[in-house]
C-alpha cells in the first residue's frame, strides 16, 4: 500500500497562532526547529543548560533560553529534540511534574516513546515530528525556501486534532514542502535503529575500515588505501543521493559496474543477511534498547572506550593528514 504523504496544502499553520511552542534543546536538530518555526511567525521559547555552547548559540540567535521546567509550564506544545540517552530522566524530573491536561509533546525521534521510557499522563497527546536530515540542513533548506522530508506519526492520546497540530508544525519547519510521511512511532523507531546499525553507520563504518585493513595488510600505500576506501565514498553516494542505484551504476566506468554486480554479492551473503535480521530482532524485542539504557545507567563506560579505539584507527589518522592537504574540503576534526 502507498504511503499516505501529505503537503502544504494539507496543513494549516494558523492552528499556532496563539500556541506557545517549547524546544527542549538548542542541538542539531533544535537550531533548526526553533528558527524555522520562529521565522514561520510562532511563538517559540527555548530550553538550554547556562553556560553550554549551545545556549550560548541560542542566545546568539535572538532566544532567551529558560530552564526545562519554566518552559514546559509556558508551552502548549513541548518539542524534546534533546539526545536519547538523557530523555528519560528529563521526563521523569522536569517535565512530566509541569505537564497539564491540553499539551502536545512533540519527539523528532521515537526512541523513548516506543520503549516505554515516558509515562505520559492522561490529557497529554505525544505526536512524532521526525525530518529526514540533521537539524543544519532543516535550517538550510528551509532559508533557501525549499525543506527536509519529514515523518509524523501519531502516539498516546493522540488523534484528529493532534494530527492537525503536528502537520501545522510540520509546515512551520518547512516540512510539508518537501512532503510529510505517515509512519508509527514503532515503525520509526525500529527501521531508523535498524538502518544506522546495519548500513548508514555500523555496516559503512566496518566495510571502509575492513577495506582500509585489507589494502594496508596487503603492501599497499595507507594513503592509496583511505582514497580508494574511504574519500571516493562521497563521490558514489552523492550520485545514488541524486539518482538510486542505477544512475550510479551509469555514471561509472563499465568496469566498476561489472565489479558491482559480480562482487558486491559475495561480501552480502546470506550470512550476512542473518546477521542483518538478528540486529533488527534485537532492535524489535527491545534487547538494544535495554542493553544501550543500561550502558547509559552505568555512565556509559563500554560506549566511552569504543569511542577512544575508534579514534585512534589508522584510517583515522591518514585520513586526518590527507585531508589537510585538500584545501577545497571544509575538513572537521573531533578531538
Amino acid at each position: 500500500m502507498p504511503a499516505t504523504i501529505y503537503y502544504d496544502k494539507d496543513a494549516d499553520i494558523s492552528l499556532l497562532k496563539d500556541k506557545t511552542i517549547a524546544i527542549l534543546g538548542y542541538g542539531s536538530q533544535g537550531h533548526g526547529h526553533a528558527q524555522n518555526l520562529r521565522d514561520s511567525g510562532c511563538n517559540v521559547i527555548v530550553a538550554e543548560l547556562p553556560g553550554t555552547p549551545n545556549y550560548e548559540r541560542a542566545v546568539a540567535d535572538g532566544f532567551t533560553p529558560l530552564s526545562a521546567e519554566e518552559a514546559v509550564q509556558r508551552a502548549d506544545l513541548i518539542t524534546i529534540l534533546l539526545p536519547d540517552e538523557l530523555q528519560a530522566d528529563i521526563f521523569r524530573q522536569q517535565i512530566r511534574p509541569n505537564l497539564t491536561p491540553g499539551n502536545v509533546i512533540v519527539c523528532s525521534h521515537g526512541f523513548n516513546v516506543h520503549y516505554g521510557q515516558f509515562d505520559v499522563p492522561e490529557g497529554v497527546a505525544v505526536i512524532l515530528i521526525a525530518p529526514k536530515g540533521p537539524g543544519h540542513l532543516v535550517r538550510a533548506e528551509y532559508a533557501r525556501g525549499a525543506g527536509v522530508p519529514c515523518l509524523i506519526g501519531l502516539g498516546a492520546n493522540a488523534g484528529e486534532k493532534e494530527r492537525a497540530l503536528g502537520l501545522a508544525y510540520a509546515k512551520g519547519i518547512g516540512g510539508t514542502r518537501a512532503g510529510v510521511i505517515e509512519t508509527t512511532f514503532a515503525e520509526e523507531t525500529e527501521t531508523d535503529l535498524f538502518g544506522e546499525q546495519v548500513v548508514l553507520c555500523g555496516g559503512l563504518s566496518a566495510l571502509i575500515k575492513a577495506g582500509f585493513e585489507t589494502l594496508v595488510e596487503a603492501g599497499y600505500q595507507p594513503e592509496m588505501a583511505y582514497f580508494e576506501c574511504v574519500h571516493e565514498v562521497k563521490l558514489i553516494v552523492d550520485l545514488i543521493y541524486q539518482g538510486g542505484l542505477n544512475y550510479m551504476r551509469y555514471s561509472i566506468s563499465n568496469t566498476a559496474e561489472y565489479g558491482d554486480y559480480t562482487r558486491g554479492p559475495r561480501l552480502v551473503t546470506d550470512e550476512t543477511r542473518a546477521e542483518m535480521k538478528r540486529i533488527l530482532e534485537e532492535v524489535r524485542n527491545g534487547s538494544f534498547a535495554r542493553e544501550w539504557i543500561l550502558e547509559n545507567k552505568a555512565n556509559a563506560p563500554a560506549f566511552k572506550a569504543l569511542r577512544r579505539r575508534e579514534r585512534e584507527h589508522a584510517v583515522e589518522q591518514v585520513g586526518k593528514e590527507l585531508r589537510g592537504l585538500m584545501s577545497w574540503i571544509d575538513a572537521k576534526k573531533v578531538e
